[in-house]
């Protein structure tokens, strides 16, 4: 079965366009080293009628967009050697002058697939 890094994280408005940027250059860098799928997502329809919406989740503030973005692996292990590779990339070395997020909001984990269909 497959094996799935999952994230969800509060971005600025304003500040989607250099999020894109940045998610664009970390998807290509992971496709590159073996990830075999890599999305970005902005929320659209998020007023849900049953349980807690990502906004309320994420204590969305005024003037914010909730991320849900996944990557996709063979494997556990083929994550661990292909996250190796990708943290090693030259393309990653170099920080953006300033995060188009905050970091301390940002939810992640990895994720064993119990249905595939």
């Amino acid at each position: 079965m497959a094996y799935v890094d999952g994230f969800v994280l509060p971005v600025p408005t304003k500040n989607l366009a250099a999020y894109k940027r940045m998610a664009r250059v970390f998807g290509k860098v992971c496709r590159e080293h073996g990830v075999l799928a890599y999305h970005e997502c902005v929320g659209d329809d998020l007023k849900v009628k049953m349980g807690i919406s990502f906004p309320t989740l994420l204590k969305l503030k005024k003037g914010e967009s909730v991320i849900f973005a996944w990557v996709l692996y063979k494997s556990k292990a083929h994550r661990t050697k292909v996250m190796a590779a990708i943290m090693k990339d030259a393309r990653l070395k170099t920080p953006p002058k300033s995060m188009p997020f905050d970091c301390n909001r940002m939810s992640w984990g990895g994720f064993k697939s119990i249905v595939s269909i």
